[in-house]
């Protein structure tokens, strides 16, 4: 297989990437720098720090060139950044030299590649946002539809008290909207412009080097940090942090709905399943079984950008090349994860007859905690716990069902205790408000 199964045409469909992937090439990369250094000398020609016709010619120039990544590999090998070899190669090309020596003027390599950068992660935020959107949507449909279809919930994998299908959806939905609410915030805490020169004191970029960050930052469209962040690698941990929010509460969707296409579960089907090369029976949950490794893969990585963002001196080439090699898988595998969930997100289909029998099985102690409640009123409260515990074990050790067992003791109980549609709570509450609120963004 492949290096990377985000450049894998064999595995292309079981991790698409969708719009995000071309954010993370090398011709995306080169793009990205390029427009950062015609902004730059924008900037610096109207403010009279190089000659604003050379800032004109290399401004235009950076829209209609383009530098092929493998002419400058052996340079990005040699000098172990990609900038000098890009510079040089883009001189070259523009076939004006009284105007290209005034290309990267006072810049160094971090602050184009850093800068670079932030507007990629800038539009693969706004790609997921949009993800988030829509699965948000989706899931508030289903989740004001069986907002009322009571299922067993079920912690530390047995069976708790009912729920209902729709409160397990806005389970699902509830972080992402939080998620989607923290995105601005996100932003402006995040997608700063670099510009501090070779060592962060911007020496080389003159008396109106504070006055160029911030146009540069205005030019486009990202946030002026006032300093330098070379070693500060706080806004990627925190667009990480975010990331990991989101594949946190995809991980939890995948995780559950992996439990509820089990054989022995069958309380939901997926639609378009896998199949099995031997096993004609079987459907696999293919998505959410991607959507789990590509969290797997991620709490991985996860841990090497903490590692990368700890740098020596004033800058630190082996921590900056580790979060290179991070940051794209990273982001990646959210923009996978999501592309699976939003093709789910609307697709899950309950087995109604499947969740009543959950709810009949293991006689009926999945009422327990209420039977426990309703006894609370014809007794004290730790006589009722100790009558509803002695009533639970009695009817396993009979094999007799806890409803039989506690109307024959307790004819006086209300005979709703025993009733799933009565025993959810707050579930279809909410499933109601997360359908509203998804319904609101």
């Amino acid at each position: 297989m492949a290096a990377s199964v985000f450049d894998s045409p064999l595995y292309a469909q079981l991790f698409p990437t969708g719009e995000a992937g071309r954010l993370f090439s090398d011709t995306a990369a080169i793009r990205a720098m390029l427009l950062v250094e015609g902004a730059l000398a924008k900037v610096q020609g109207n403010l009279g720090v190089i000659p604003e016709v050379s800032a004109a010619a290399i401004h235009r120039a950076t829209m209609e060139i383009q530098v092929d990544p493998g002419a400058i590999a052996a340079a990005t090998g040699e000098n172990g950044v990609s900038v000098p070899g890009l510079v040089a190669a883009f001189r070259d090309e523009m076939k004006a030299p009284e105007h290209a020596q005034f290309v990267h003027w006072g810049a160094t390599s971090q602050d184009i590649i850093d800068t670079g950068l932030m507007l990629r992660l800038r539009q693969a935020l706004l790609l997921a946002e949009k993800d988030l959107r829509d699965i948000i949507a989706a899931l508030g449909n289903e989740a004001r539809a069986h907002a009322h279809l009571p299922m067993v919930a079920r912690t530390y994998g047995q069976q708790a008290t009912p729920t209902s299908w729709g409160a397990v959806l806005a389970q699902f939905g509830m972080p992402l909207i939080d998620a989607l609410a923290a995105l601005e915030p996100l932003r402006a805490s995040t997608l700063w412009v670099s510009l501090s020169g070779a060592a962060g004191t911007s020496s080389a970029l003159g008396p109106s080097s504070s006055e160029t960050r911030a146009a540069l930052a205005d030019a486009l469209g990202l946030i002026d940090p006032k300093r330098s962040w070379h070693t500060d690698r706080t806004p990627v941990l925190r667009i990480a942090d975010w990331q990991g929010q989101v594949m946190a509460a995809l991980g939890h969707m995948a995780q559950t709905l992996i439990g509820l296409t089990a054989t022995e579960t069958a309380e939901i089907t997926l639609g378009a399943s896998g199949a099995s090369s031997t096993m004609p029976q079987k459907q696999n949950p293919v998505r959410p079984s991607a959507m789990l490794a590509l969290v797997h893969q991620f709490t991985g990585l996860r841990s090497t950008l903490q590692t990368a963002a700890v740098h020596q001196h004033q800058r630190d080439g082996a921590a900056w090349f580790a979060e290179w090699m991070a940051v794209p898988q990273m982001t990646l595998a959210l923009a996978a994860s999501l592309q699976h969930a939003r093709a789910l997100a609307g697709g899950i289909t309950p087995q109604p007859v499947q969740m009543h029998a959950a709810l009949e099985s293991n006689l009926g102690l999945i009422h327990a905690e209420r039977l426990s409640f309703a006894l609370a009123d014809l007794m004290p409260r730790p006589d009722a716990q100790a009558t509803s515990k002695a009533l639970c074990l009695e009817a396993r050790a009979k094999q007799t069902p806890l409803k039989s067992l506690a109307m024959s003791d307790y004819p006086a109980l209300p005979e709703d205790t025993f009733d799933p549609a009565s025993g959810m709570g707050q579930a279809p509450a909410l499933a109601l408000a997360f359908a509203d609120a998804a319904e609101a963004l």
